[in-house]
């Protein structure tokens, strides 16, 4: 095995252009080449892509790539092809000629990699045109569309166990950023015959920015995030096609240049303004769902999403498709108690069984959680998948931009409320008992009776409400893992009920600056009877930030330079019809601007690069530097 690695480890850098490899790739490729049923559950960025496509450039025969999105398909066989390597995609924007051509090729086996899209893999004609062309290894990327509940559903994955069998047996590789617990179970148990090895890597993104606030004017707030990132692409994610029409208008009428995106416009609309995205800088789609699974543009700067999004895990999936490249990206959600009814409507009004929605409810329940977090987002984001992490000081909860209190007596009042209710209730009734509030629920299970009724009139319901999900980000309140419909409190929840240890909680973000105001007052008023802490004020709850991971900046004549070479990039892409990233990716062209190579020999040690690229393209860049280095 060894030895194969050390091969691998040499194709890398003969067709990628890279020294070594990223962090976890090892032990995944050395499971692939020794023949092992594998899935690997990794962050977007972390080169899942390579875990299947450098084992095909090394083993005889066919590798067989499943992917939903004919965009994505076309830039992976571009991007390969650029490379050298014999890649070729079989999906219906191809015309009949290209196709023939293409399944003439697979008979001769002239093809390392070939990208197919899931309806014409589980077609009986495709398993022996496949056969015949000597498939070895079925890789299915984005395999959370195997989950029947997932955020990207696609009946046809359900299928693929047969379809392999049916080929001949072959070695399934599934890889996918997103996938919590019961998903992971759910893709193992539809996508494998036996168990496979399994590669559960950390699904954290240090180098996303991650940012939420309440909604007070939606295009405003966008457009502060866009300011931010002049010249650079982004997108922006709403819940309807209304909403996105009316904010690409908006952000339009603001001189942003914004384009609509989804399943209600044109085809030919939709493929042009995606093509556009995908091959251009500076432009923001503004888009339903419906566009971004499989988006490989690498240089997305920022995402945004304008209402909250359909649960945490989609939130993770769309947020990913910001700063592929390893570079510093931006993240900002914005959302609203209608939103938050909106969903959990949808939830209730859905068909699916009653066990389905109960588990609906938890992941929105951590979804709002996370939005009412009062500690650092990284740390409630990787706690919803499982992961346990420190402060990540590249949030703006680490950032301070919120403001805090003592919420120790707050807290106080919410668990006791739980407790007294035997935890059968979420934030809204809990909400209504302590701000005293009769509605009929109140009456019918007889909660007037309690202590606790009317004791936390200091808040509304709906402040209550939000106090309640910042104690489940908190992890002071969870879900009974044997009762999901029952709430109990932590170890770290039943030392806050005992007075045994101080909370900082986050002022809510639904108040005006007035009513803030007088809450701070009130507070105070509450608190001057209470024995605090002395340490426990501020932003003391949060361990120190960490200054977020930068880049050294380019110089001013550097930076000319970087601008000269964006420019050749943009004129060799459209001379070719391909996006501009298939031909260097920004971290490459950045590297080319500090070091200004003089030889092919000394281009090809950027990382990135490779020796088909730097054949390929290197005359054009070199000669843009040596223009460059020859100024006065």
């Amino acid at each position: 095995m060894s030895f194969e690695i050390g091969e691998a480890r040499e194709a890398l850098t003969r067709a990628f252009g890279f020294a070594d490899f990223r962090p976890g790739q090892v032990e995944i490729l050395s499971a692939v080449l020794s023949g092992k049923n594998v899935f690997a559950v990794m962050p977007t960025g972390a080169g899942k892509s390579l875990c299947y496509q450098l084992p095909a450039i090394l083993r005889p025969g066919l590798t067989i790539v499943v992917s939903p999105l004919i965009a994505l398909m076309r830039d992976q066989v571009e991007s390969l092809k650029a490379r050298g390597i014999a890649a070729a995609a079989l999906n219906s924007s191809n015309s009949s000629e290209d196709n023939f051509a293409i399944e003439t090729g697979l008979r001769r086996r002239r093809y390392r990699l070939l990208y197919i899209a899931p309806e014409r893999l589980i077609r009986p004609d495709t398993a022996s045109l496949l056969s015949e062309a000597g498939a070895t290894v079925l890789a299915i990327d984005e395999a959370h569309c195997v989950s029947q509940w997932g955020h990207d559903f696609r009946p046809e994955y359900r299928n693929f166990a047969e379809v392999a069998h049916r080929i001949g047996n072959l070695q399934t590789i599934a890889v996918t950023a997103t996938a919590d617990a019961p998903t992971r179970a759910e893709i193992i148990a539809k996508l494998f015959p036996t168990r496979p090895q399994v590669f559960l890597r950390s699904f954290d993104r240090p180098n996303l920015y991650l940012a939420m606030a309440r909604k007070t004017d939606p295009a405003r707030q966008i457009e502060a995030v866009i300011a931010r990132h002049k010249g650079q692409s982004g997108i922006v994610y709403c819940s309807s096609r209304k909403n996105t029409e009316r904010l690409s208008l908006e952000l339009g009428g603001s001189g942003i240049a914004a384009l609509p995106y989804h399943a209600g416009l044109d085809a030919l609309v939709r493929t042009s303004h995606q093509d556009e995205f995908l091959n251009c800088d500076g432009i923001v789609i503004v888009a339903t769902i419906a566009f971004g699974m499989g988006i490989d543009k690498p240089n997305v700067r920022f995402v945004c999403h304008a209402d909250l999004p359909q649960s945490i895990e989609a939130y993770y999936q769309e947020i990913g498709r910001a700063g592929r490249d390893g570079l510093p990206a931006e993240t900002l959600t914005l959302y609203s108690d209608a939103d938050i009814l909106l969903r959990e409507r949808q939830i209730v009004e859905s068909g699916a069984p009653p066990e389905r929605k109960r588990i609906e409810k938890r992941k929105l329940n951590a979804l709002i959680a996370l939005c009412e977090s009062p500690r650092c987002r990284r740390q409630s984001l990787l706690a919803a998948f499982g992961e346990d992490a420190k402060p990540c000081g590249h949030c703006d909860v680490c950032d301070g931009r919120w403001g805090f209190f003592n919420g120790t007596l707050a807290a106080q009042k919410l668990m006791s409320a739980i407790h007294r209710t035997s935890g059968r209730f979420f934030g809204t009734h809990i909400g209504n008992l302590l701000s005293g509030r009769m509605t009929e629920a109140i009456r019918r299970h007889g909660h007037d009776l309690l202590p606790t009724f009317g004791v936390g009139k200091e808040f509304a319901p709906a402040q209550w409400k939000s106090l309640f999900h910042q104690l489940h980000a908190a992890e002071l309140i969870i879900q009974d893992p044997e009762d999901r419909d029952r709430w109990v409190l932590t170890g770290a929840g039943r030392a806050v009920l005992k007075g045994e240890a101080p909370l900082q909680l986050r002022e809510d973000v639904a108040l005006s600056p007035k009513r803030r105001s007088r809450l701070r007052t009130r507070l105070a008023e509450i608190q001057t009877s209470q024995s605090e802490d002395p340490n426990s004020s501020g932003n003391d709850v949060f361990a120190p930030a960490r200054p977020a991971e930068t880049l050294v900046p380019l110089t001013v004549n550097e930076n000319r330079l970087f601008a000269a070479l964006k420019t050749k990039r943009i004129e060799i892409a459209r001379m070719q019809k391909l996006p501009a990233y298939v031909i260097f990716h920004d971290r490459v062209l950045t590297e080319m601007a500090r070091r200004q190579p003089r030889t092919t020999a000394e281009l090809i040690t950027i990382p990135g690069i490779g020796a088909a690229k730097a054949s390929s393209f290197g005359p054009a860049f070199l000669a843009i530097i040596a223009a460059f280095r020859s100024e006065p």
